[in-house]
């Protein structure tokens, strides 16, 4: 039996890359799955349900259980819809892996409003509209409401975290995941919803042309998918808020960590900005 035995899970962007690496390991570990992709090129544009189907099909000849959705994340008709998809196939649902996300990468000052809009509206906003739906569908569960946990992966990133040049769109909705993220965990907490996210680095459709990746064969998704699979099932426990990076072999937690810092305690504590300039190494050291 498998670890995700009897759950549903919902998986968005799944029609190939790390989601469908997710999807697959779901299926195999007894997850029944919604495959849920638009199927659109890299920066977003076009549709076709085919990369859900695809996946779905896959699954299904392997032995498991799974139906393809090819709604938009980005509007609240499209999360409604892809949450009443696996209610309509499996009568619930238990799991929800964020993966859905494009990219349009441009230098900050080469930028304009609809690159911006775009992949905010994918990533950030996707991710709390399909949370947003998902959780109203987990606590109307009766067995969710006497102790059953739903749980939540998000997906943010080293770009988020850490910034990188050419996404400043990318890098904002990543980072906006991660306070998300934090945030949701922290509201949940009372609903037993453990809410985390994974900050991975691998070889797929969206990064293969990065010089970063030129040769490089270790970084796949499936070096991803187990961390994606422990935190969507019972073996992560209550945890929650937390960001677990994955880089081929490695694997790390991100962390916002605050110094030490120094007190001012003469002049009722009001720092100047004279002092501030002469105290600058200590305060962020």
């Amino acid at each position: 039996m498998g670890i995700l035995e009897g759950k549903v899970a919902i998986i968005t962007g799944a029609g190939g890359g790390l989601g469908r690496a997710h999807a697959l390991l779901f299926a195999r570990e007894g997850a029944q799955v919604v495959v849920n992709d638009l199927g659109g090129a890299r920066d977003g544009t076009g549709s076709a349900a085919s990369a859900a189907e695809t996946v779905a099909q896959e699954i299904v000849k392997a032995g498991g259980r799974a139906v393809a959705n090819a709604d938009s994340v980005a509007t609240s008709e499209g999360a409604a819809n892809l949450v009443q998809a696996a209610v309509s196939a499996f009568g619930r649902a238990d799991i929800l892996v964020n993966n859905a996300g494009i990219l349009r990468d441009k230098s900050f000052l080469k930028m304009d409003e609809a690159m911006w809009d775009s992949v905010i509206n994918v990533h950030l906003k996707g991710t709390f509209l399909c949370s947003q739906a998902f959780v109203k569908q987990a606590l109307a569960q009766e067995d969710t409401a006497a102790g059953a946990r739903a749980r939540i992966v998000n997906t943010t990133s080293v770009s988020g975290m850490m910034g990188n040049f050419g996404q400043s769109n990318y890098a904002a909705a990543k980072a906006g995941i991660y306070g998300l993220t934090r945030t949701m965990s922290i509201e949940l907490q009372k609903h037993r919803i453990p809410v985390n996210a994974l900050a991975p680095i691998a070889k797929t459709r969206m990064t293969e042309d990065l010089p970063m990746f030129t040769g490089v064969s270790t970084m796949t998704p499936e070096h991803v998918s187990p961390a994606a699979l422990f935190l969507a099932s019972h073996l992560s426990g209550d945890k929650t808020g937390h960001v677990l990076a994955v880089a081929g072999a490695r694997m790390y937690a991100f962390k916002v960590v605050e110094t030490q810092g120094r007190f001012k305690d003469e002049s009722q504590g009001v720092w100047t900005a004279e002092e501030i300039a002469e105290h600058w190494d200590a305060l962020v050291k």
